[in-house]
């Protein structure tokens, strides 16, 4: 298997439990991260080496890369494992997989690369990697069947393992917070790129709501390993904040807070399944933005807004991720209640569409790829 950041390893770690629960005697090895060494999975290099998002990062760490690749297909053309997983990570994994399919490996996908949002040719590519595509959403199969693509809807592993329910007094207790106190959540990615381009102006659109709002809090959850990045940003920016910052809890802070500032990525999806109002900012190289923006066939960036085909939550990307921007969303939220009630409801719309029993229906499609 390979997983590569934060959010491959969190959903990796959900299909490996699955998996275990199915064949008990099983062994999984490869590139992965604490969640799941977790389950017993051997990582013969951490997740955080392919943690790189966007065009011109990329071609920063190429060479590094490229060669962890190389090392890995000619360890696993020699020892040929039963399957090969590769879960999200599609510049990584596709040209890995194909490389491995060509040899007689079988190789399974999980999380379709969003060909539907942008990038579609790479549509072409997965039928030559992939023998099999466990997909998220529901409308994915469809499309990948018309390329040429065997592929089954798993629904999402989050949705099974977030409540339906928030349970907000739990988490408020667990963190200290009192019921009555309004709480914005803080978070700013998981990738180093991520932090240093977003959490100042996340930082200093707090610093703005606590001047016009004494009495909020403010909560940062942080992945591990990565405070030593975010102390510096937090003198710089923070100073006098009531922030708590935490490593980790994502879970338990998007339970307790009233709104949430997020990057875009996976856990965008893991505040809709809280069911928490949401502004989603995010900033990236200009290069990178000039080209994905030109490659892009929808106007949503951010997956609850995709999901929906709405603009249910303000997405302020790149010159509009401006602090003042930032803290006037998150205030628009909390004063309109009747809003975040109405947009609750439609997030829990969602979670019962997500909801599948992803282990059971996963599992269930790998047996069927690895029948002789």
């Amino acid at each position: 298997m390979v997983a590569g950041e934060a959010s491959g390893d969190l959903l990796a770690s959900l299909l490996l439990a699955g998996m275990k629960q199915r064949w008990p005697a099983l062994q999984a090895a490869g590139i992965g991260g604490p969640r799941m060494a977790a389950q017993g999975f051997t990582a013969w290099w951490p997740h955080d080496k392919l943690a790189v998002r966007g065009y011109v990062e990329v071609l920063r760490h190429y060479r590094g890369i490229s060669a962890i690749r190389d090392a890995l297909a000619t360890r696993l053309l020699a020892e040929r494992p039963a399957a090969f997983i590769g879960v999200d990570a599609p510049d990584f994994n596709l040209g890995l997989e194909r490389r491995l399919k060509s040899a007689g490996i079988k190789t399974i996908h999980f999380i379709c690369p969003s060909i539907w949002a942008w990038r579609g040719g790479r549509a072409r590519k997965m039928a030559a990697s992939c023998d099999h595509v466990l997909c998220l959403f529901p409308f994915e199969p469809e499309l990948l069947r018309s390329h040429g693509v065997a592929a089954t809807y798993v629904g999402h592993p989050l949705a099974d393992a977030i409540p339906l329910v928030p349970p907000r007094a739990q988490a408020r207790a667990a963190l200290g917070m009192a019921e009555g106190d309004a709480v914005v959540a803080l978070l700013p990615g998981s990738r180093r790129s991520e932090i240093q381009a977003i959490a100042p102006a996340f930082l200093q659109a707090a610093a703005l709501l606590h001047r016009q709002r004494p009495s909020l809090r403010f909560v940062m959850p942080v992945a591990p390993g990565l405070r030593p990045l975010v102390e510096p940003l937090l003198a710089a920016h923070a100073r006098g904040l009531p922030l708590q910052v935490l490593d980790g809890r994502s879970h338990e802070v998007l339970a307790a807070c009233d709104v949430t500032l997020i990057a875009s990525g996976t856990a965008t999806l893991e505040a809709a399944l809280f069911k928490r109002a949401m502004v989603i900012g995010y900033r990236m190289n200009p290069l990178t933005w000039a080209i994905m923006k030109r490659l892009r066939y929808q106007p949503w960036v951010g997956l609850p807004n995709i999901l929906c085909r709405d603009f249910v939550v303000p997405e302020l990307i790149q010159e509009d991720c401006r602090p003042v921007a930032l803290a006037a969303a998150v205030a628009a939220w909390l004063d309109d209640a009747a809003g975040r009630d109405a947009l609750a409801r439609r997030f829990d719309d969602l979670h019962h569409l997500l909801r599948r029993d992803t282990a059971r229906c996963a599992t269930d499609a790998i047996a069927q790829v690895l029948q002789p």
